[in-house]
């Protein structure tokens, strides 16, 4: 059965005419965009619960669960209306359609500035670039409002050059030419700048890690020692040395070949945040580029898993940035202070405190601290922007 409404000049190829497919597409995107919203919150619940989660890095991080909670909640409006027979492309709903699609446009390309931005303050980082850190440093504001300017600016041209209709679930730009060259283009650019940084610093490390390997061959004893208690300076120190160029006395001053390891463990979890950002956009952009082609739709099943990749970035976001060791160990300590201490305050078993980050937190006498990859990467970036002074806020 077809809707039986006329449907705006400006119809896209990916939006369905059959009541039944516009129902069950729009069911589907609202379960998933009810999942990022989950994903986007669960980041920043962990930013207010935590001091020790509010680094510069995690500021960052913040921005972008931010977005994508807010384009989530975009979705959800408009697959709440098809649901509810408030068809979004019925002419009535233009100015609701124009509004969705600008929202759209603005938080699916600020979402990939937030993305560029923390993976070059992460390189940075850990690659020791002290100049550019210095910059940053001194130009926080610019790197937090640059997401939501060229967003805005990009938005803006869109409605006024070429104006936005429904696309099936939700409202964007209808052509897919337009939507191919305006965001697909541009998103693979960043994806190919972020996994370009990051080969290259893990191809450092591995560089670095063989080195240090045919040094302690050649020697019985290495060169100086360092404390792998103080695991994430020692890192940083491995960082400069391969950034620099560092012979084997270099290594020997800057690291431990543990350290290095890793490190080398830290490039390589890095590696795969590109990687996931390829697989959730891939199949969107062979679609924009059939459709674009051969001037017809892609079945209905395709388009609409295409539409699912690109609302659960949120959650994928949550994954990546936000399901991690570091947050894990923080809700594990809130659980155990609340068990040793219970409700009414009452004290339980003996516990130390150790200096984590910035916080001081209460663990288990006898409790070990994994050294996994997430656990390490957590600890480089803390360590190295409490020791740089990435961030100036006092509460840090």
């Amino acid at each position: 059965m077809r809707l039986p409404l006329e449907i705006s000049s400006r119809e896209a190829l990916a939006a369905p005419t059959e009541v039944s497919q516009i129902r069950i597409q729009s069911v589907v995107i609202l379960i998933v965009s009810i999942c990022s919203i989950l994903g986007a919150g669960w980041i920043i619940l962990n930013f207010f619960c935590f001091k020790n989660l509010r680094s510069f890095r995690h500021q960052l991080i913040l921005g972008l669960a931010i977005s994508d909670f807010i384009m989530a909640l975009n979705f959800l409006l408009s697959t709440s209306m098809n649901i509810n027979k408030r068809y979004i492309q019925a002419p009535e709903q233009a100015t609701f359609c124009n509004f969705n699609g600008f929202m759209t446009q603005v938080f699916v390309v600020q979402t990939d500035y937030w993305v560029l931005t923390i993976s070059i303050c992460t390189y940075l980082i850990l690659a020791d670039h002290k100049h550019l850190t210095s910059w940053v440093q001194d130009h926080e504001k610019v790197l937090f409002l640059l997401p939501w300017m060229l967003s805005l600016l990009w938005a803006g041209l869109g409605l006024w050059l070429a104006g936005y209709g429904d696309i099936g679930a939700w409202c964007w730009f209808t052509s897919d030419k337009v939507r191919l060259l305006a965001n697909f283009v541009p998103r693979w650019i960043i994806i190919v700048t972020i996994l370009a940084m990051y080969s290259r610093l893990y191809f450092f490390l591995h560089r670095a890690h063989r080195s240090f390997l045919s040094f302690g061959d050649s020697s019985s004893e290495p060169h100086g020692s360092s404390r792998t208690t103080d695991g994430a300076v020692e890192m940083r120190g491995a960082a400069r040395g391969l950034a620099e160029g560092a012979n084997h006395a270099a290594q020997g001053r800057y690291g431990s070949e543990k350290t290095i390891r890793r490190l080398k463990m830290t490039a390589r979890l890095m590696l795969m945040y590109p990687v996931a950002y390829m697989l959730i956009w891939l199949l969107p952009t062979i679609i924009r580029i059939y459709q674009a082609t051969r001037g017809r739709p892609a079945p209905f099943a395709l388009q609409t898993i295409d539409k699912s990749c690109i609302v659960i970035q949120g959650l994928v976001d949550a994954v990546i940035y936000g399901m991690n060791e570091g947050s894990r160990r923080q809700w594990r300590e809130l659980l155990f202070d609340f068990r040793v201490s219970g409700p009414s305050g009452s004290t339980g078993p003996e516990v130390n405190k150790t200096q984590r980050g910035q916080g001081i937190v209460a663990i288990p006498t006898n409790r070990a601290i994994r050294n996994d990859s997430a656990s390490s990467f957590e600890n480089i970036l803390t360590a190295t922007e409490s020791t740089e002074r990435i961030t100036r806020d006092p509460q840090m």
